[in-house]
């Protein structure tokens, strides 16, 4: 079976004011010291029933002197006598505030003289949160005799303080606790108003177990409270419009950035611009077919003399790249590593670093908190953006070359004539060529002669073709231009998109995620609110059925 809830009620109160003899009155016999010559208490003292195992009281409890009884209306009350708050001597002090944190409940005691003390009225307003109070005025018979310390009464002025305080109809008992020892068991001689026996009837009627469930969920009430009052201060803000906010801002620094670091691969490309308008001659030429493609690979080597794919690069750029050209056509994969290696070691890695301070710093003037952003931030800094910069270099680089070696539109409509003409004409030039000279020396359809010997007649095929060439190269290079001037533009604008992607991919995705995991965290927050909210509600309905609310006043 379980057991019942025990219910710890501290005697509290200043020197002199007859705590222990209170105890004494309460128990029926002398189980607490008490002295008229130098009243005090040293080691409290726990009153409890025979039925409560030790084990059950709370370990500061368990080193106090223990005594025993066995009055049933008193089976769930543990009344504790403890030593005085004013006490001069520190240990006495120290034992005090040892055994105040089991109270449940206290007994605040007082006397004509120490009802309203400094320490003692400090060390109420601090319990008050947490514990219910009700007072004793003891030695009300001295409290007829005497004005308190504003000329009223001694309970007329405490009533009159503890109303400011929130206590509209607190508990004061007046008593006289050693006319009750003094008795002995009879009916001892009270002054008006005396209520001791009225204390009994409460400590052994009033609080039953319905108030002292109340009172002990009156702890975890406030508990929750504390709780309560934590989770709000600790909820995070909506940041669904903040997060929106920030993207908008960051796509417009991104941009900014895709573009800068697009001018710092540029500049580091540039330098090779006649090997990139090669490649890309080359490639385009290779639709060609017969005399013509032949005539363009040579006519390219020439016209690029100065610079093969084999050994182009400037002392800056050599080793990687000129093993990575050192194959029989250029390895444009090498040279995007290369290139990108060479841009991050001078500027890219520096504005990778920076790029996450920028953005918090922009996000923070957009009222998202940077403590939800820095460690995001610095990992996706953290990314391997080198290989990230090779791979959008590489890939640019191929869809510049598909689109000046393979265009679309009016462009690959003129290409395809081109390529028509310049597969078929040359050929053509040759048989017609072949036949003149065969006329010429079979006389076939005419006697005239046109060639003055037969070196004349074998070169005019050669000639006739390499002229024919030479017309249709010249005319490629004007109509089908291949010049890194024209091809840088598009070049840059596809690489600054290209990188604004790969950038926005990483960053931008943070804010929202940010915001939807903090939205998350609210409704979790929330719903462990509404339930803090439900079970604290619940406790204080049944401290307000059960009503023990004057022990706590308004707080």
């Amino acid at each position: 079976m379980m057991d019942r809830p025990l219910l710890v009620i501290v005697l509290m109160g200043g020197t002199g004011v007859g705590k222990s003899t209170l105890l004494n009155a309460l128990a029926g016999s002398a189980i607490a010291q008490a002295s008229f010559t130098r009243p005090t208490t040293r080691d409290p003292v726990v009153y409890y029933h025979e039925s409560v195992r030790p084990e059950r009281l709370d370990l500061a409890l368990r080193g106090c002197r223990l005594v025993a009884h066995d009055r049933p209306l008193l089976e769930q009350k543990v009344i504790v006598d403890t030593p005085d708050l004013d006490s001069n001597e520190q240990a006495n002090r120290e034992r005090l505030q040892a055994v105040l944190p089991c109270a449940d409940l206290v007994l605040y005691v007082g006397s004509q003289e120490k009802y309203h003390d400094r320490l003692g009225w400090e060390l109420f307003l601090e319990q008050r949160q947490r514990r219910g109070f009700a007072f004793v005025l003891n030695k009300w018979d001295r409290c007829l005799h005497g004005a308190g310390q504003v000329g009223l009464r001694p309970d007329q002025d405490l009533l009159q303080d503890l109303r400011r305080e929130g206590f509209a109809d607190p508990l004061l008992f007046r008593t006289c606790a050693q006319a009750w020892v003094d008795a002995n068991g009879s009916s001892p001689q009270l002054p008006p108003g005396e209520q001791f026996q009225e204390l009994v009837n409460w400590l052994e009627h009033g609080l039953s177990r319905v108030e002292i469930e109340a009172i002990k969920s009156r702890g975890v009430s406030q508990l929750l409270a504390q709780l309560e009052q934590a989770l709000e201060q600790t909820r995070p803000p909506d940041l669904t419009e903040i997060g929106q906010k920030t993207v908008a801002s960051w796509r417009r620094a991104l941009e900014a950035e895709a573009a800068a670091m697009a001018d710092i691969l540029l500049a580091t490309i540039d330098p090779h611009q006649r090997e990139i308008e090669q490649h890309f001659a080359l490639e385009g030429h290779r639709r060609f077919r017969g005399l013509m493609a032949g005539f363009l690979h040579l006519a390219t080597k020439v016209r690029y003399l100065g610079s093969t794919l084999r050994n182009y690069l400037p002392r800056p750029l050599r080793g990687d790249l000129q093993e990575a050209a050192a194959g029989t056509s250029w390895d444009l994969a090498a040279f995007s590593r290369t290139c990108t290696a060479l841009a991050a070691d001078r500027h890219l890695d520096a504005r990778g670093r920076a790029l996450p301070d920028s953005l918090q710093i922009i996000a923070s003037k957009e009222g998202m908190p940077i403590n939800y952003l820095s460690g995001p931030a610095e990992a996706a800094a953290r990314s391997d953006w080198r290989s990230r910069f090779t791979n959008v270099l590489l890939e640019v680089l191929h869809e510049v070359e598909a689109q000046w070696a393979r265009p679309t539109g009016t462009r690959q409509g003129i290409q395809q004539v081109f390529i028509w003409i310049g597969d078929i004409v040359p050929l053509v030039v040759l048989l017609l060529s072949c036949l003149v000279v065969l006329n010429d020396y079979f006389h076939l359809w005419s006697n005239d002669r046109l060639f003055g010997s037969l070196y004349e007649a074998i070169l005019f095929p050669l000639v006739a073709v390499g002229l024919t060439l030479l017309i249709l190269y010249l005319l490629i290079i004007f109509l089908l231009p291949i010049r890194w001037p024209a091809i840088r533009g598009t070049f840059h604008r596809r690489l600054a998109e290209r990188l604004l992607e790969e950038l926005s991919a990483v960053y931008l995705p943070l804010p929202s995620q940010i915001a939807q995991a903090v939205e998350a965290e609210r409704r979790r927050l929330d719903e462990l609110l509404g339930d803090v909210r439900e079970v604290r509600g619940w406790l204080e309905g049944q401290e307000r059925a059960s009503g023990v609310g004057a022990l706590y006043g308004r707080e």
